[in-house]
Formats: structure tokens, sequence, C-alpha cells
């Protein structure tokens, strides 16, 4: 049983949303993740997606999206990113996902799951790159989604021995912006690997990078030419 992670998948069978406006590298997105996944990932395999799931605005527009999730192999584990507009409740995703008979796929919110070795943790994070909406309260997302990558990383702490593993939507660290609240709960559970997702069209960077003894690396989908990457 292997661990893999792909984030941004970006779907969107119900929505007018292509994705090929963002660059040739998109351009049947879709039917890319369907033959690499199929070529790599069996049933017995886990794939951790954070974030940026469909572009949906409803669950009821998503059906489509998920039945193809749902259709390929493995478990998935799907994080919260900034353009998740259909996520709600708990309760509410997870009955959506049972009458739709979606049983392999679950939420990564304020828990945890354990893979082998490996526990996952995560939440979306949040970053400040300049462009987002400027009539939000920065600082209390901020601290909102600290709260929730705490409470994640003690439920993963509660589940025993094994290497903690955060999932991020957002990048805590990337370029001159740091996230000071986020990284200071990363160091105060031991994380050494944080996975993420959001940074798109830029190529020519490396795939991952040391900060503060952390590693992190980027697994957006487009980065990844739409392979899912296996964490070791």
């Amino acid at each position: 049983m292997a661990l893999y992670t792909l984030s941004d998948t970006h779907l969107s069978f119900q929505t007018a949303k292509p994705m090929d406006i963002f660059g040739s590298r998109w351009q049947n997105h879709a039917d890319k993740i369907a033959n690499n996944w199929n070529t790599l990932i069996t049933p017995e395999d886990t794939v951790v997606i954070p974030g940026d799931i469909t572009w949906a605005m409803t669950l009821d527009e998503a059906t489509e999206d998920f039945r193809f999730l749902s259709s390929l192999p493995g478990k998935k584990i799907i994080g919260k990113g900034n353009h998740d507009y259909w996520w709600q409740t708990r309760k509410k995703v997870e009955d959506f996902f049972a009458q739709n008979q979606f049983n392999n796929i679950i939420l990564l919110y304020g828990d945890a799951y354990r893979v082998e070795d490996k526990i996952i943790c995560g939440t979306r994070g949040w970053y400040n790159d300049g462009i987002s909406p400027r009539n939000c309260d920065y600082q209390k997302i901020v601290l909102r989604e600290a709260g929730r990558l705490k409470r994640s990383l003690e439920a993963g702490k509660a589940l025993g021995e094994g290497e903690l593993i955060a999932f991020l939507h957002f990048p805590p660290v990337f370029g001159d912006f740091i996230c000071r609240e986020h990284l200071d709960i990363l160091h105060s559970f031991e994380v050494k690997r944080v996975y993420y997702g959001h940074i798109h069209g830029v190529y020519n960077i490396p795939p991952r990078f040391a900060f503060e003894g952390i590693h992190f690396t980027l697994v957006s989908a487009d980065y990844l030419n739409f392979v899912p990457l296996r964490v070791f």
C-alpha cells in the first residue's frame, strides 16, 4: 500500500471552467490525470489531494467531478482549497458522498489518518499573495487555520507512533512570504515534511526546498504534469 499526493485537480465536468485558458499544459487535464493515475495507483493505495478539487460552487454541481475521482483506484483523502466553494459541514459532505456511493473519498478536516507508518494531517492554511480579496481579515483567517492545523496534528499524535506529515493547500513559506503562526505549530509537533499546492504556472522552480529544518514540496497538478507524486 503506497501513499501519493496530487493537489489542485480543478475539475469542472458540470461547470464552464476550462483550465486550458491558464496554459497549454492544462489542455485535457482530466484525461491526463486519469491516464497517469490509472498507470500508477492501485486499489490499495492512498492519494492525498490538498485542495482545489473542483470549480463547483455547490455539492450538486460537484457530483460528476467526485464521480470521476471516485472511479479512480485507491482511497482519496481530500483537503480544502481556496476555490472549494462547494465545501460545507462534514455531515453534509459525508451524507453527499454516501448518497452517491463515493465510498473511497474522505475529508481531511480537523482530523488525521494513518497510512502504514505515516500519519496524514493538514488544513487549508493561508497565503497572502497580495491578490486575494482585500476586504477579508487576514489575521483572523491565519489564526483560524492555525487552530485547525493544531487540531489535526493533535489528532495525528493520538494515533500513536508514525511520522506526522502535513498536507496544506497554501504554502506556509514561499518566496518572501512566511506565515510564522503556521510554522511555529509545525515546529511544535516536529513536522519535517510539508506538501502544498496552490502555486500554478511556475515550472522552473525547484520541486522542494528546506526552511528551518522543514522540507516543503510543491504538488500542484500542473507542476507535476498531472502525475501523482509518491510520498516515500
